[in-house]
């Protein structure tokens, strides 16, 4: 007998047309029908029976018996969970892995900046942690220079990282008291009876560590949370992305000094970044003013009314427009525009991180030549040590 003549009888008792019948033959499907109950058939195997099921009264039937002894197999389960399972899953991924946590998108960008820096850190040398770092901010309009070495501005960040740990309940892991960034470094440089070393690295990343820990899980209320800062107070929010950003620029001194290619922050973590120094500009153009740093305003706004504004266009990656209050506590409106500056956004980090003086600023500038030199000076004053 020819190897298909047996599958044409078959088909012939059944009904079917041998000639036009296309396909599996009826022996291969019915075959298939105990792999179709458990559900171990490929996609194709099981589109093939399911059709066939339309079509043959027979093997419909005794799909209907499989899948039904299928179901005796098992074990009837309730639709409760175990009340244990939580607590099983957690452990296993617990005893495989860390633990993972989201991390609020204003704490991320000091996350991925004290990652970045540890990494940093990581391939340096022994002897590099004593590597001369040059310091660099503004203080009353004038630049100011400060040798350190790399341990001791590991030293810097986790002193002043100590007073978001504070503000949290967190302890602080140099003991120092007051709420002045500046005050803290220097009284944390005099009072090691040696140099700082490599071993700060661990104290500082145990502490960033607790602080991301600690903020993910205290939730969105924790954001308004107030940190001092001796003479201001931060929402937690922006006193985090005020870290990350001394973190990166100081990762970049470090960088420079032991000669090891550093990249800039992502493009949206440099996007919340320079939106942190744009909210802060009215306010320090208003210190400036009472401290005779800067010209009066040139007349009267009301509270919440709009006054005289400039237009901060950034480019670049993270870049975007700002529009900055020049009358504090009047706000900013784009119809009462009366300047314009335009630079790319890495040097507007490094304007605000007093790395480029203001004079030096590659700036794109229109309008109002004073309220752009005010701007660009007020920026230069949000650095310090």
């Amino acid at each position: 007998m020819s190897p298909g003549a047996d599958d044409a009888n078959v088909s012939a008792e059944n009904g079917e047309d041998p000639v036009r019948r296309e396909g599996p033959s009826h022996r291969t499907l019915k075959s298939l029908l105990g792999a179709w109950a458990l559900a171990a058939c490929s996609a194709e195997e099981t589109t093939a029976v399911e059709d066939h099921l339309t079509e043959c009264a027979p093997c419909a039937d005794e799909a209907l018996r499989l899948r039904d002894a299928v179901g005796l197999l098992q074990a009837e389960r309730g639709l409760d969970l175990d009340p244990m399972l939580r607590s099983r899953v957690l452990d296993t991924c617990l005893g495989r892995r860390p633990a993972r946590i989201p991390v609020p998108a204003w704490a991320q960008p000091y996350d991925t900046e004290t990652a970045r820096l540890d990494a940093l850190l990581a391939d340096i040398g022994p002897g590099e942690w004593h590597a001369p770092v040059q310091l660099r901010w503004f203080e009353e309009d004038e630049p100011v220079r400060r040798k350190a070495t790399v341990a001791a501005v590991i030293g810097h960040l986790m002193t002043v990282d100590g007073l978001v740990a504070a503000a949290l309940g967190l302890d602080d892991p140099v003991a120092l008291g007051g709420g002045d960034p500046t005050g803290r470094t220097e009284a944390y440089w005099l009072g090691s009876h040696q140099p700082p070393t490599r071993a700060v690295r661990t104290p500082w990343r145990e502490q960033s560590h607790t602080l991301i820990r600690t903020v993910s899980f205290a939730g969105g209320g924790a954001a308004e949370l107030d940190v001092p800062y001796g003479a201001f107070d931060l929402p937690l929010k922006d006193a985090l992305l005020e870290r990350a950003f001394e973190c990166w620029v100081h990762a970049d001194d470090i960088a420079q000094a032991v000669d090891y290619p550093y990249e800039p922050p992502s493009g949206a973590h440099l996007h919340q970044l320079i939106g942190l120094a744009t909210r802060l500009l009215p306010g320090t153009l208003a210190a400036r003013r009472r401290a005779g740093l800067a010209p009066p305003m040139r007349g009267l706004v009301a509270a919440g009314s709009p006054g005289r504004t400039l237009h901060l266009e950034v480019e670049g990656p993270g870049g975007g427009d700002w529009w900055i209050a020049l009358d504090s506590p009047a706000v900013a409106s784009p119809d009462r525009k009366v300047a314009h500056i335009a630079m790319d956004g890495v040097e507007f980090c490094q304007l605000a991180a007093g790395h480029v003086s203001p004079q030096e600023a590659a700036a794109g500038q229109l309008g109002d030549k004073a309220a752009v030199r005010d701007v660009l000076f007020a920026a230069a004053s949000l650095s310090r040590l």
